[in-house]
């Protein structure tokens, strides 16, 4: 069976989940608004990395394993509407 996501994908969305949780810890704990929306914000940012790597990785093996030009076409513009849509 073909891999479709790259261990260093499941790496970042592990340690995604893994500020997820010491976010939900920081408001348990009741720490400052700041400091939590600092953490929500870096979290985005690395939810935005991620999309990024799965768009790029699928138009990436959708363009080198299709032959016809029509077909590279499309899948352009379905990672192009991937990202707007991520947005």
């Amino acid at each position: 069976m073909e891999k479709v996501y790259e261990d260093k994908i499941i790496h970042r969305m592990n340690r995604i989940e893994g500020q997820l949780h010491g976010i939900t810890r920081m408001m348990k704990e009741e720490a400052s608004c700041k400091d939590v929306v600092t953490q929500l914000s870096a979290t985005r940012s690395a939810i935005d990395r991620v999309i990024g790597l799965v768009v790029s990785g699928n138009l990436i093996d959708c363009v080198t394993n299709d032959e016809t030009a029509d077909n590279h076409e499309q899948a352009v513009a379905e990672a192009v509407q991937l990202l707007l849509k991520s947005r």
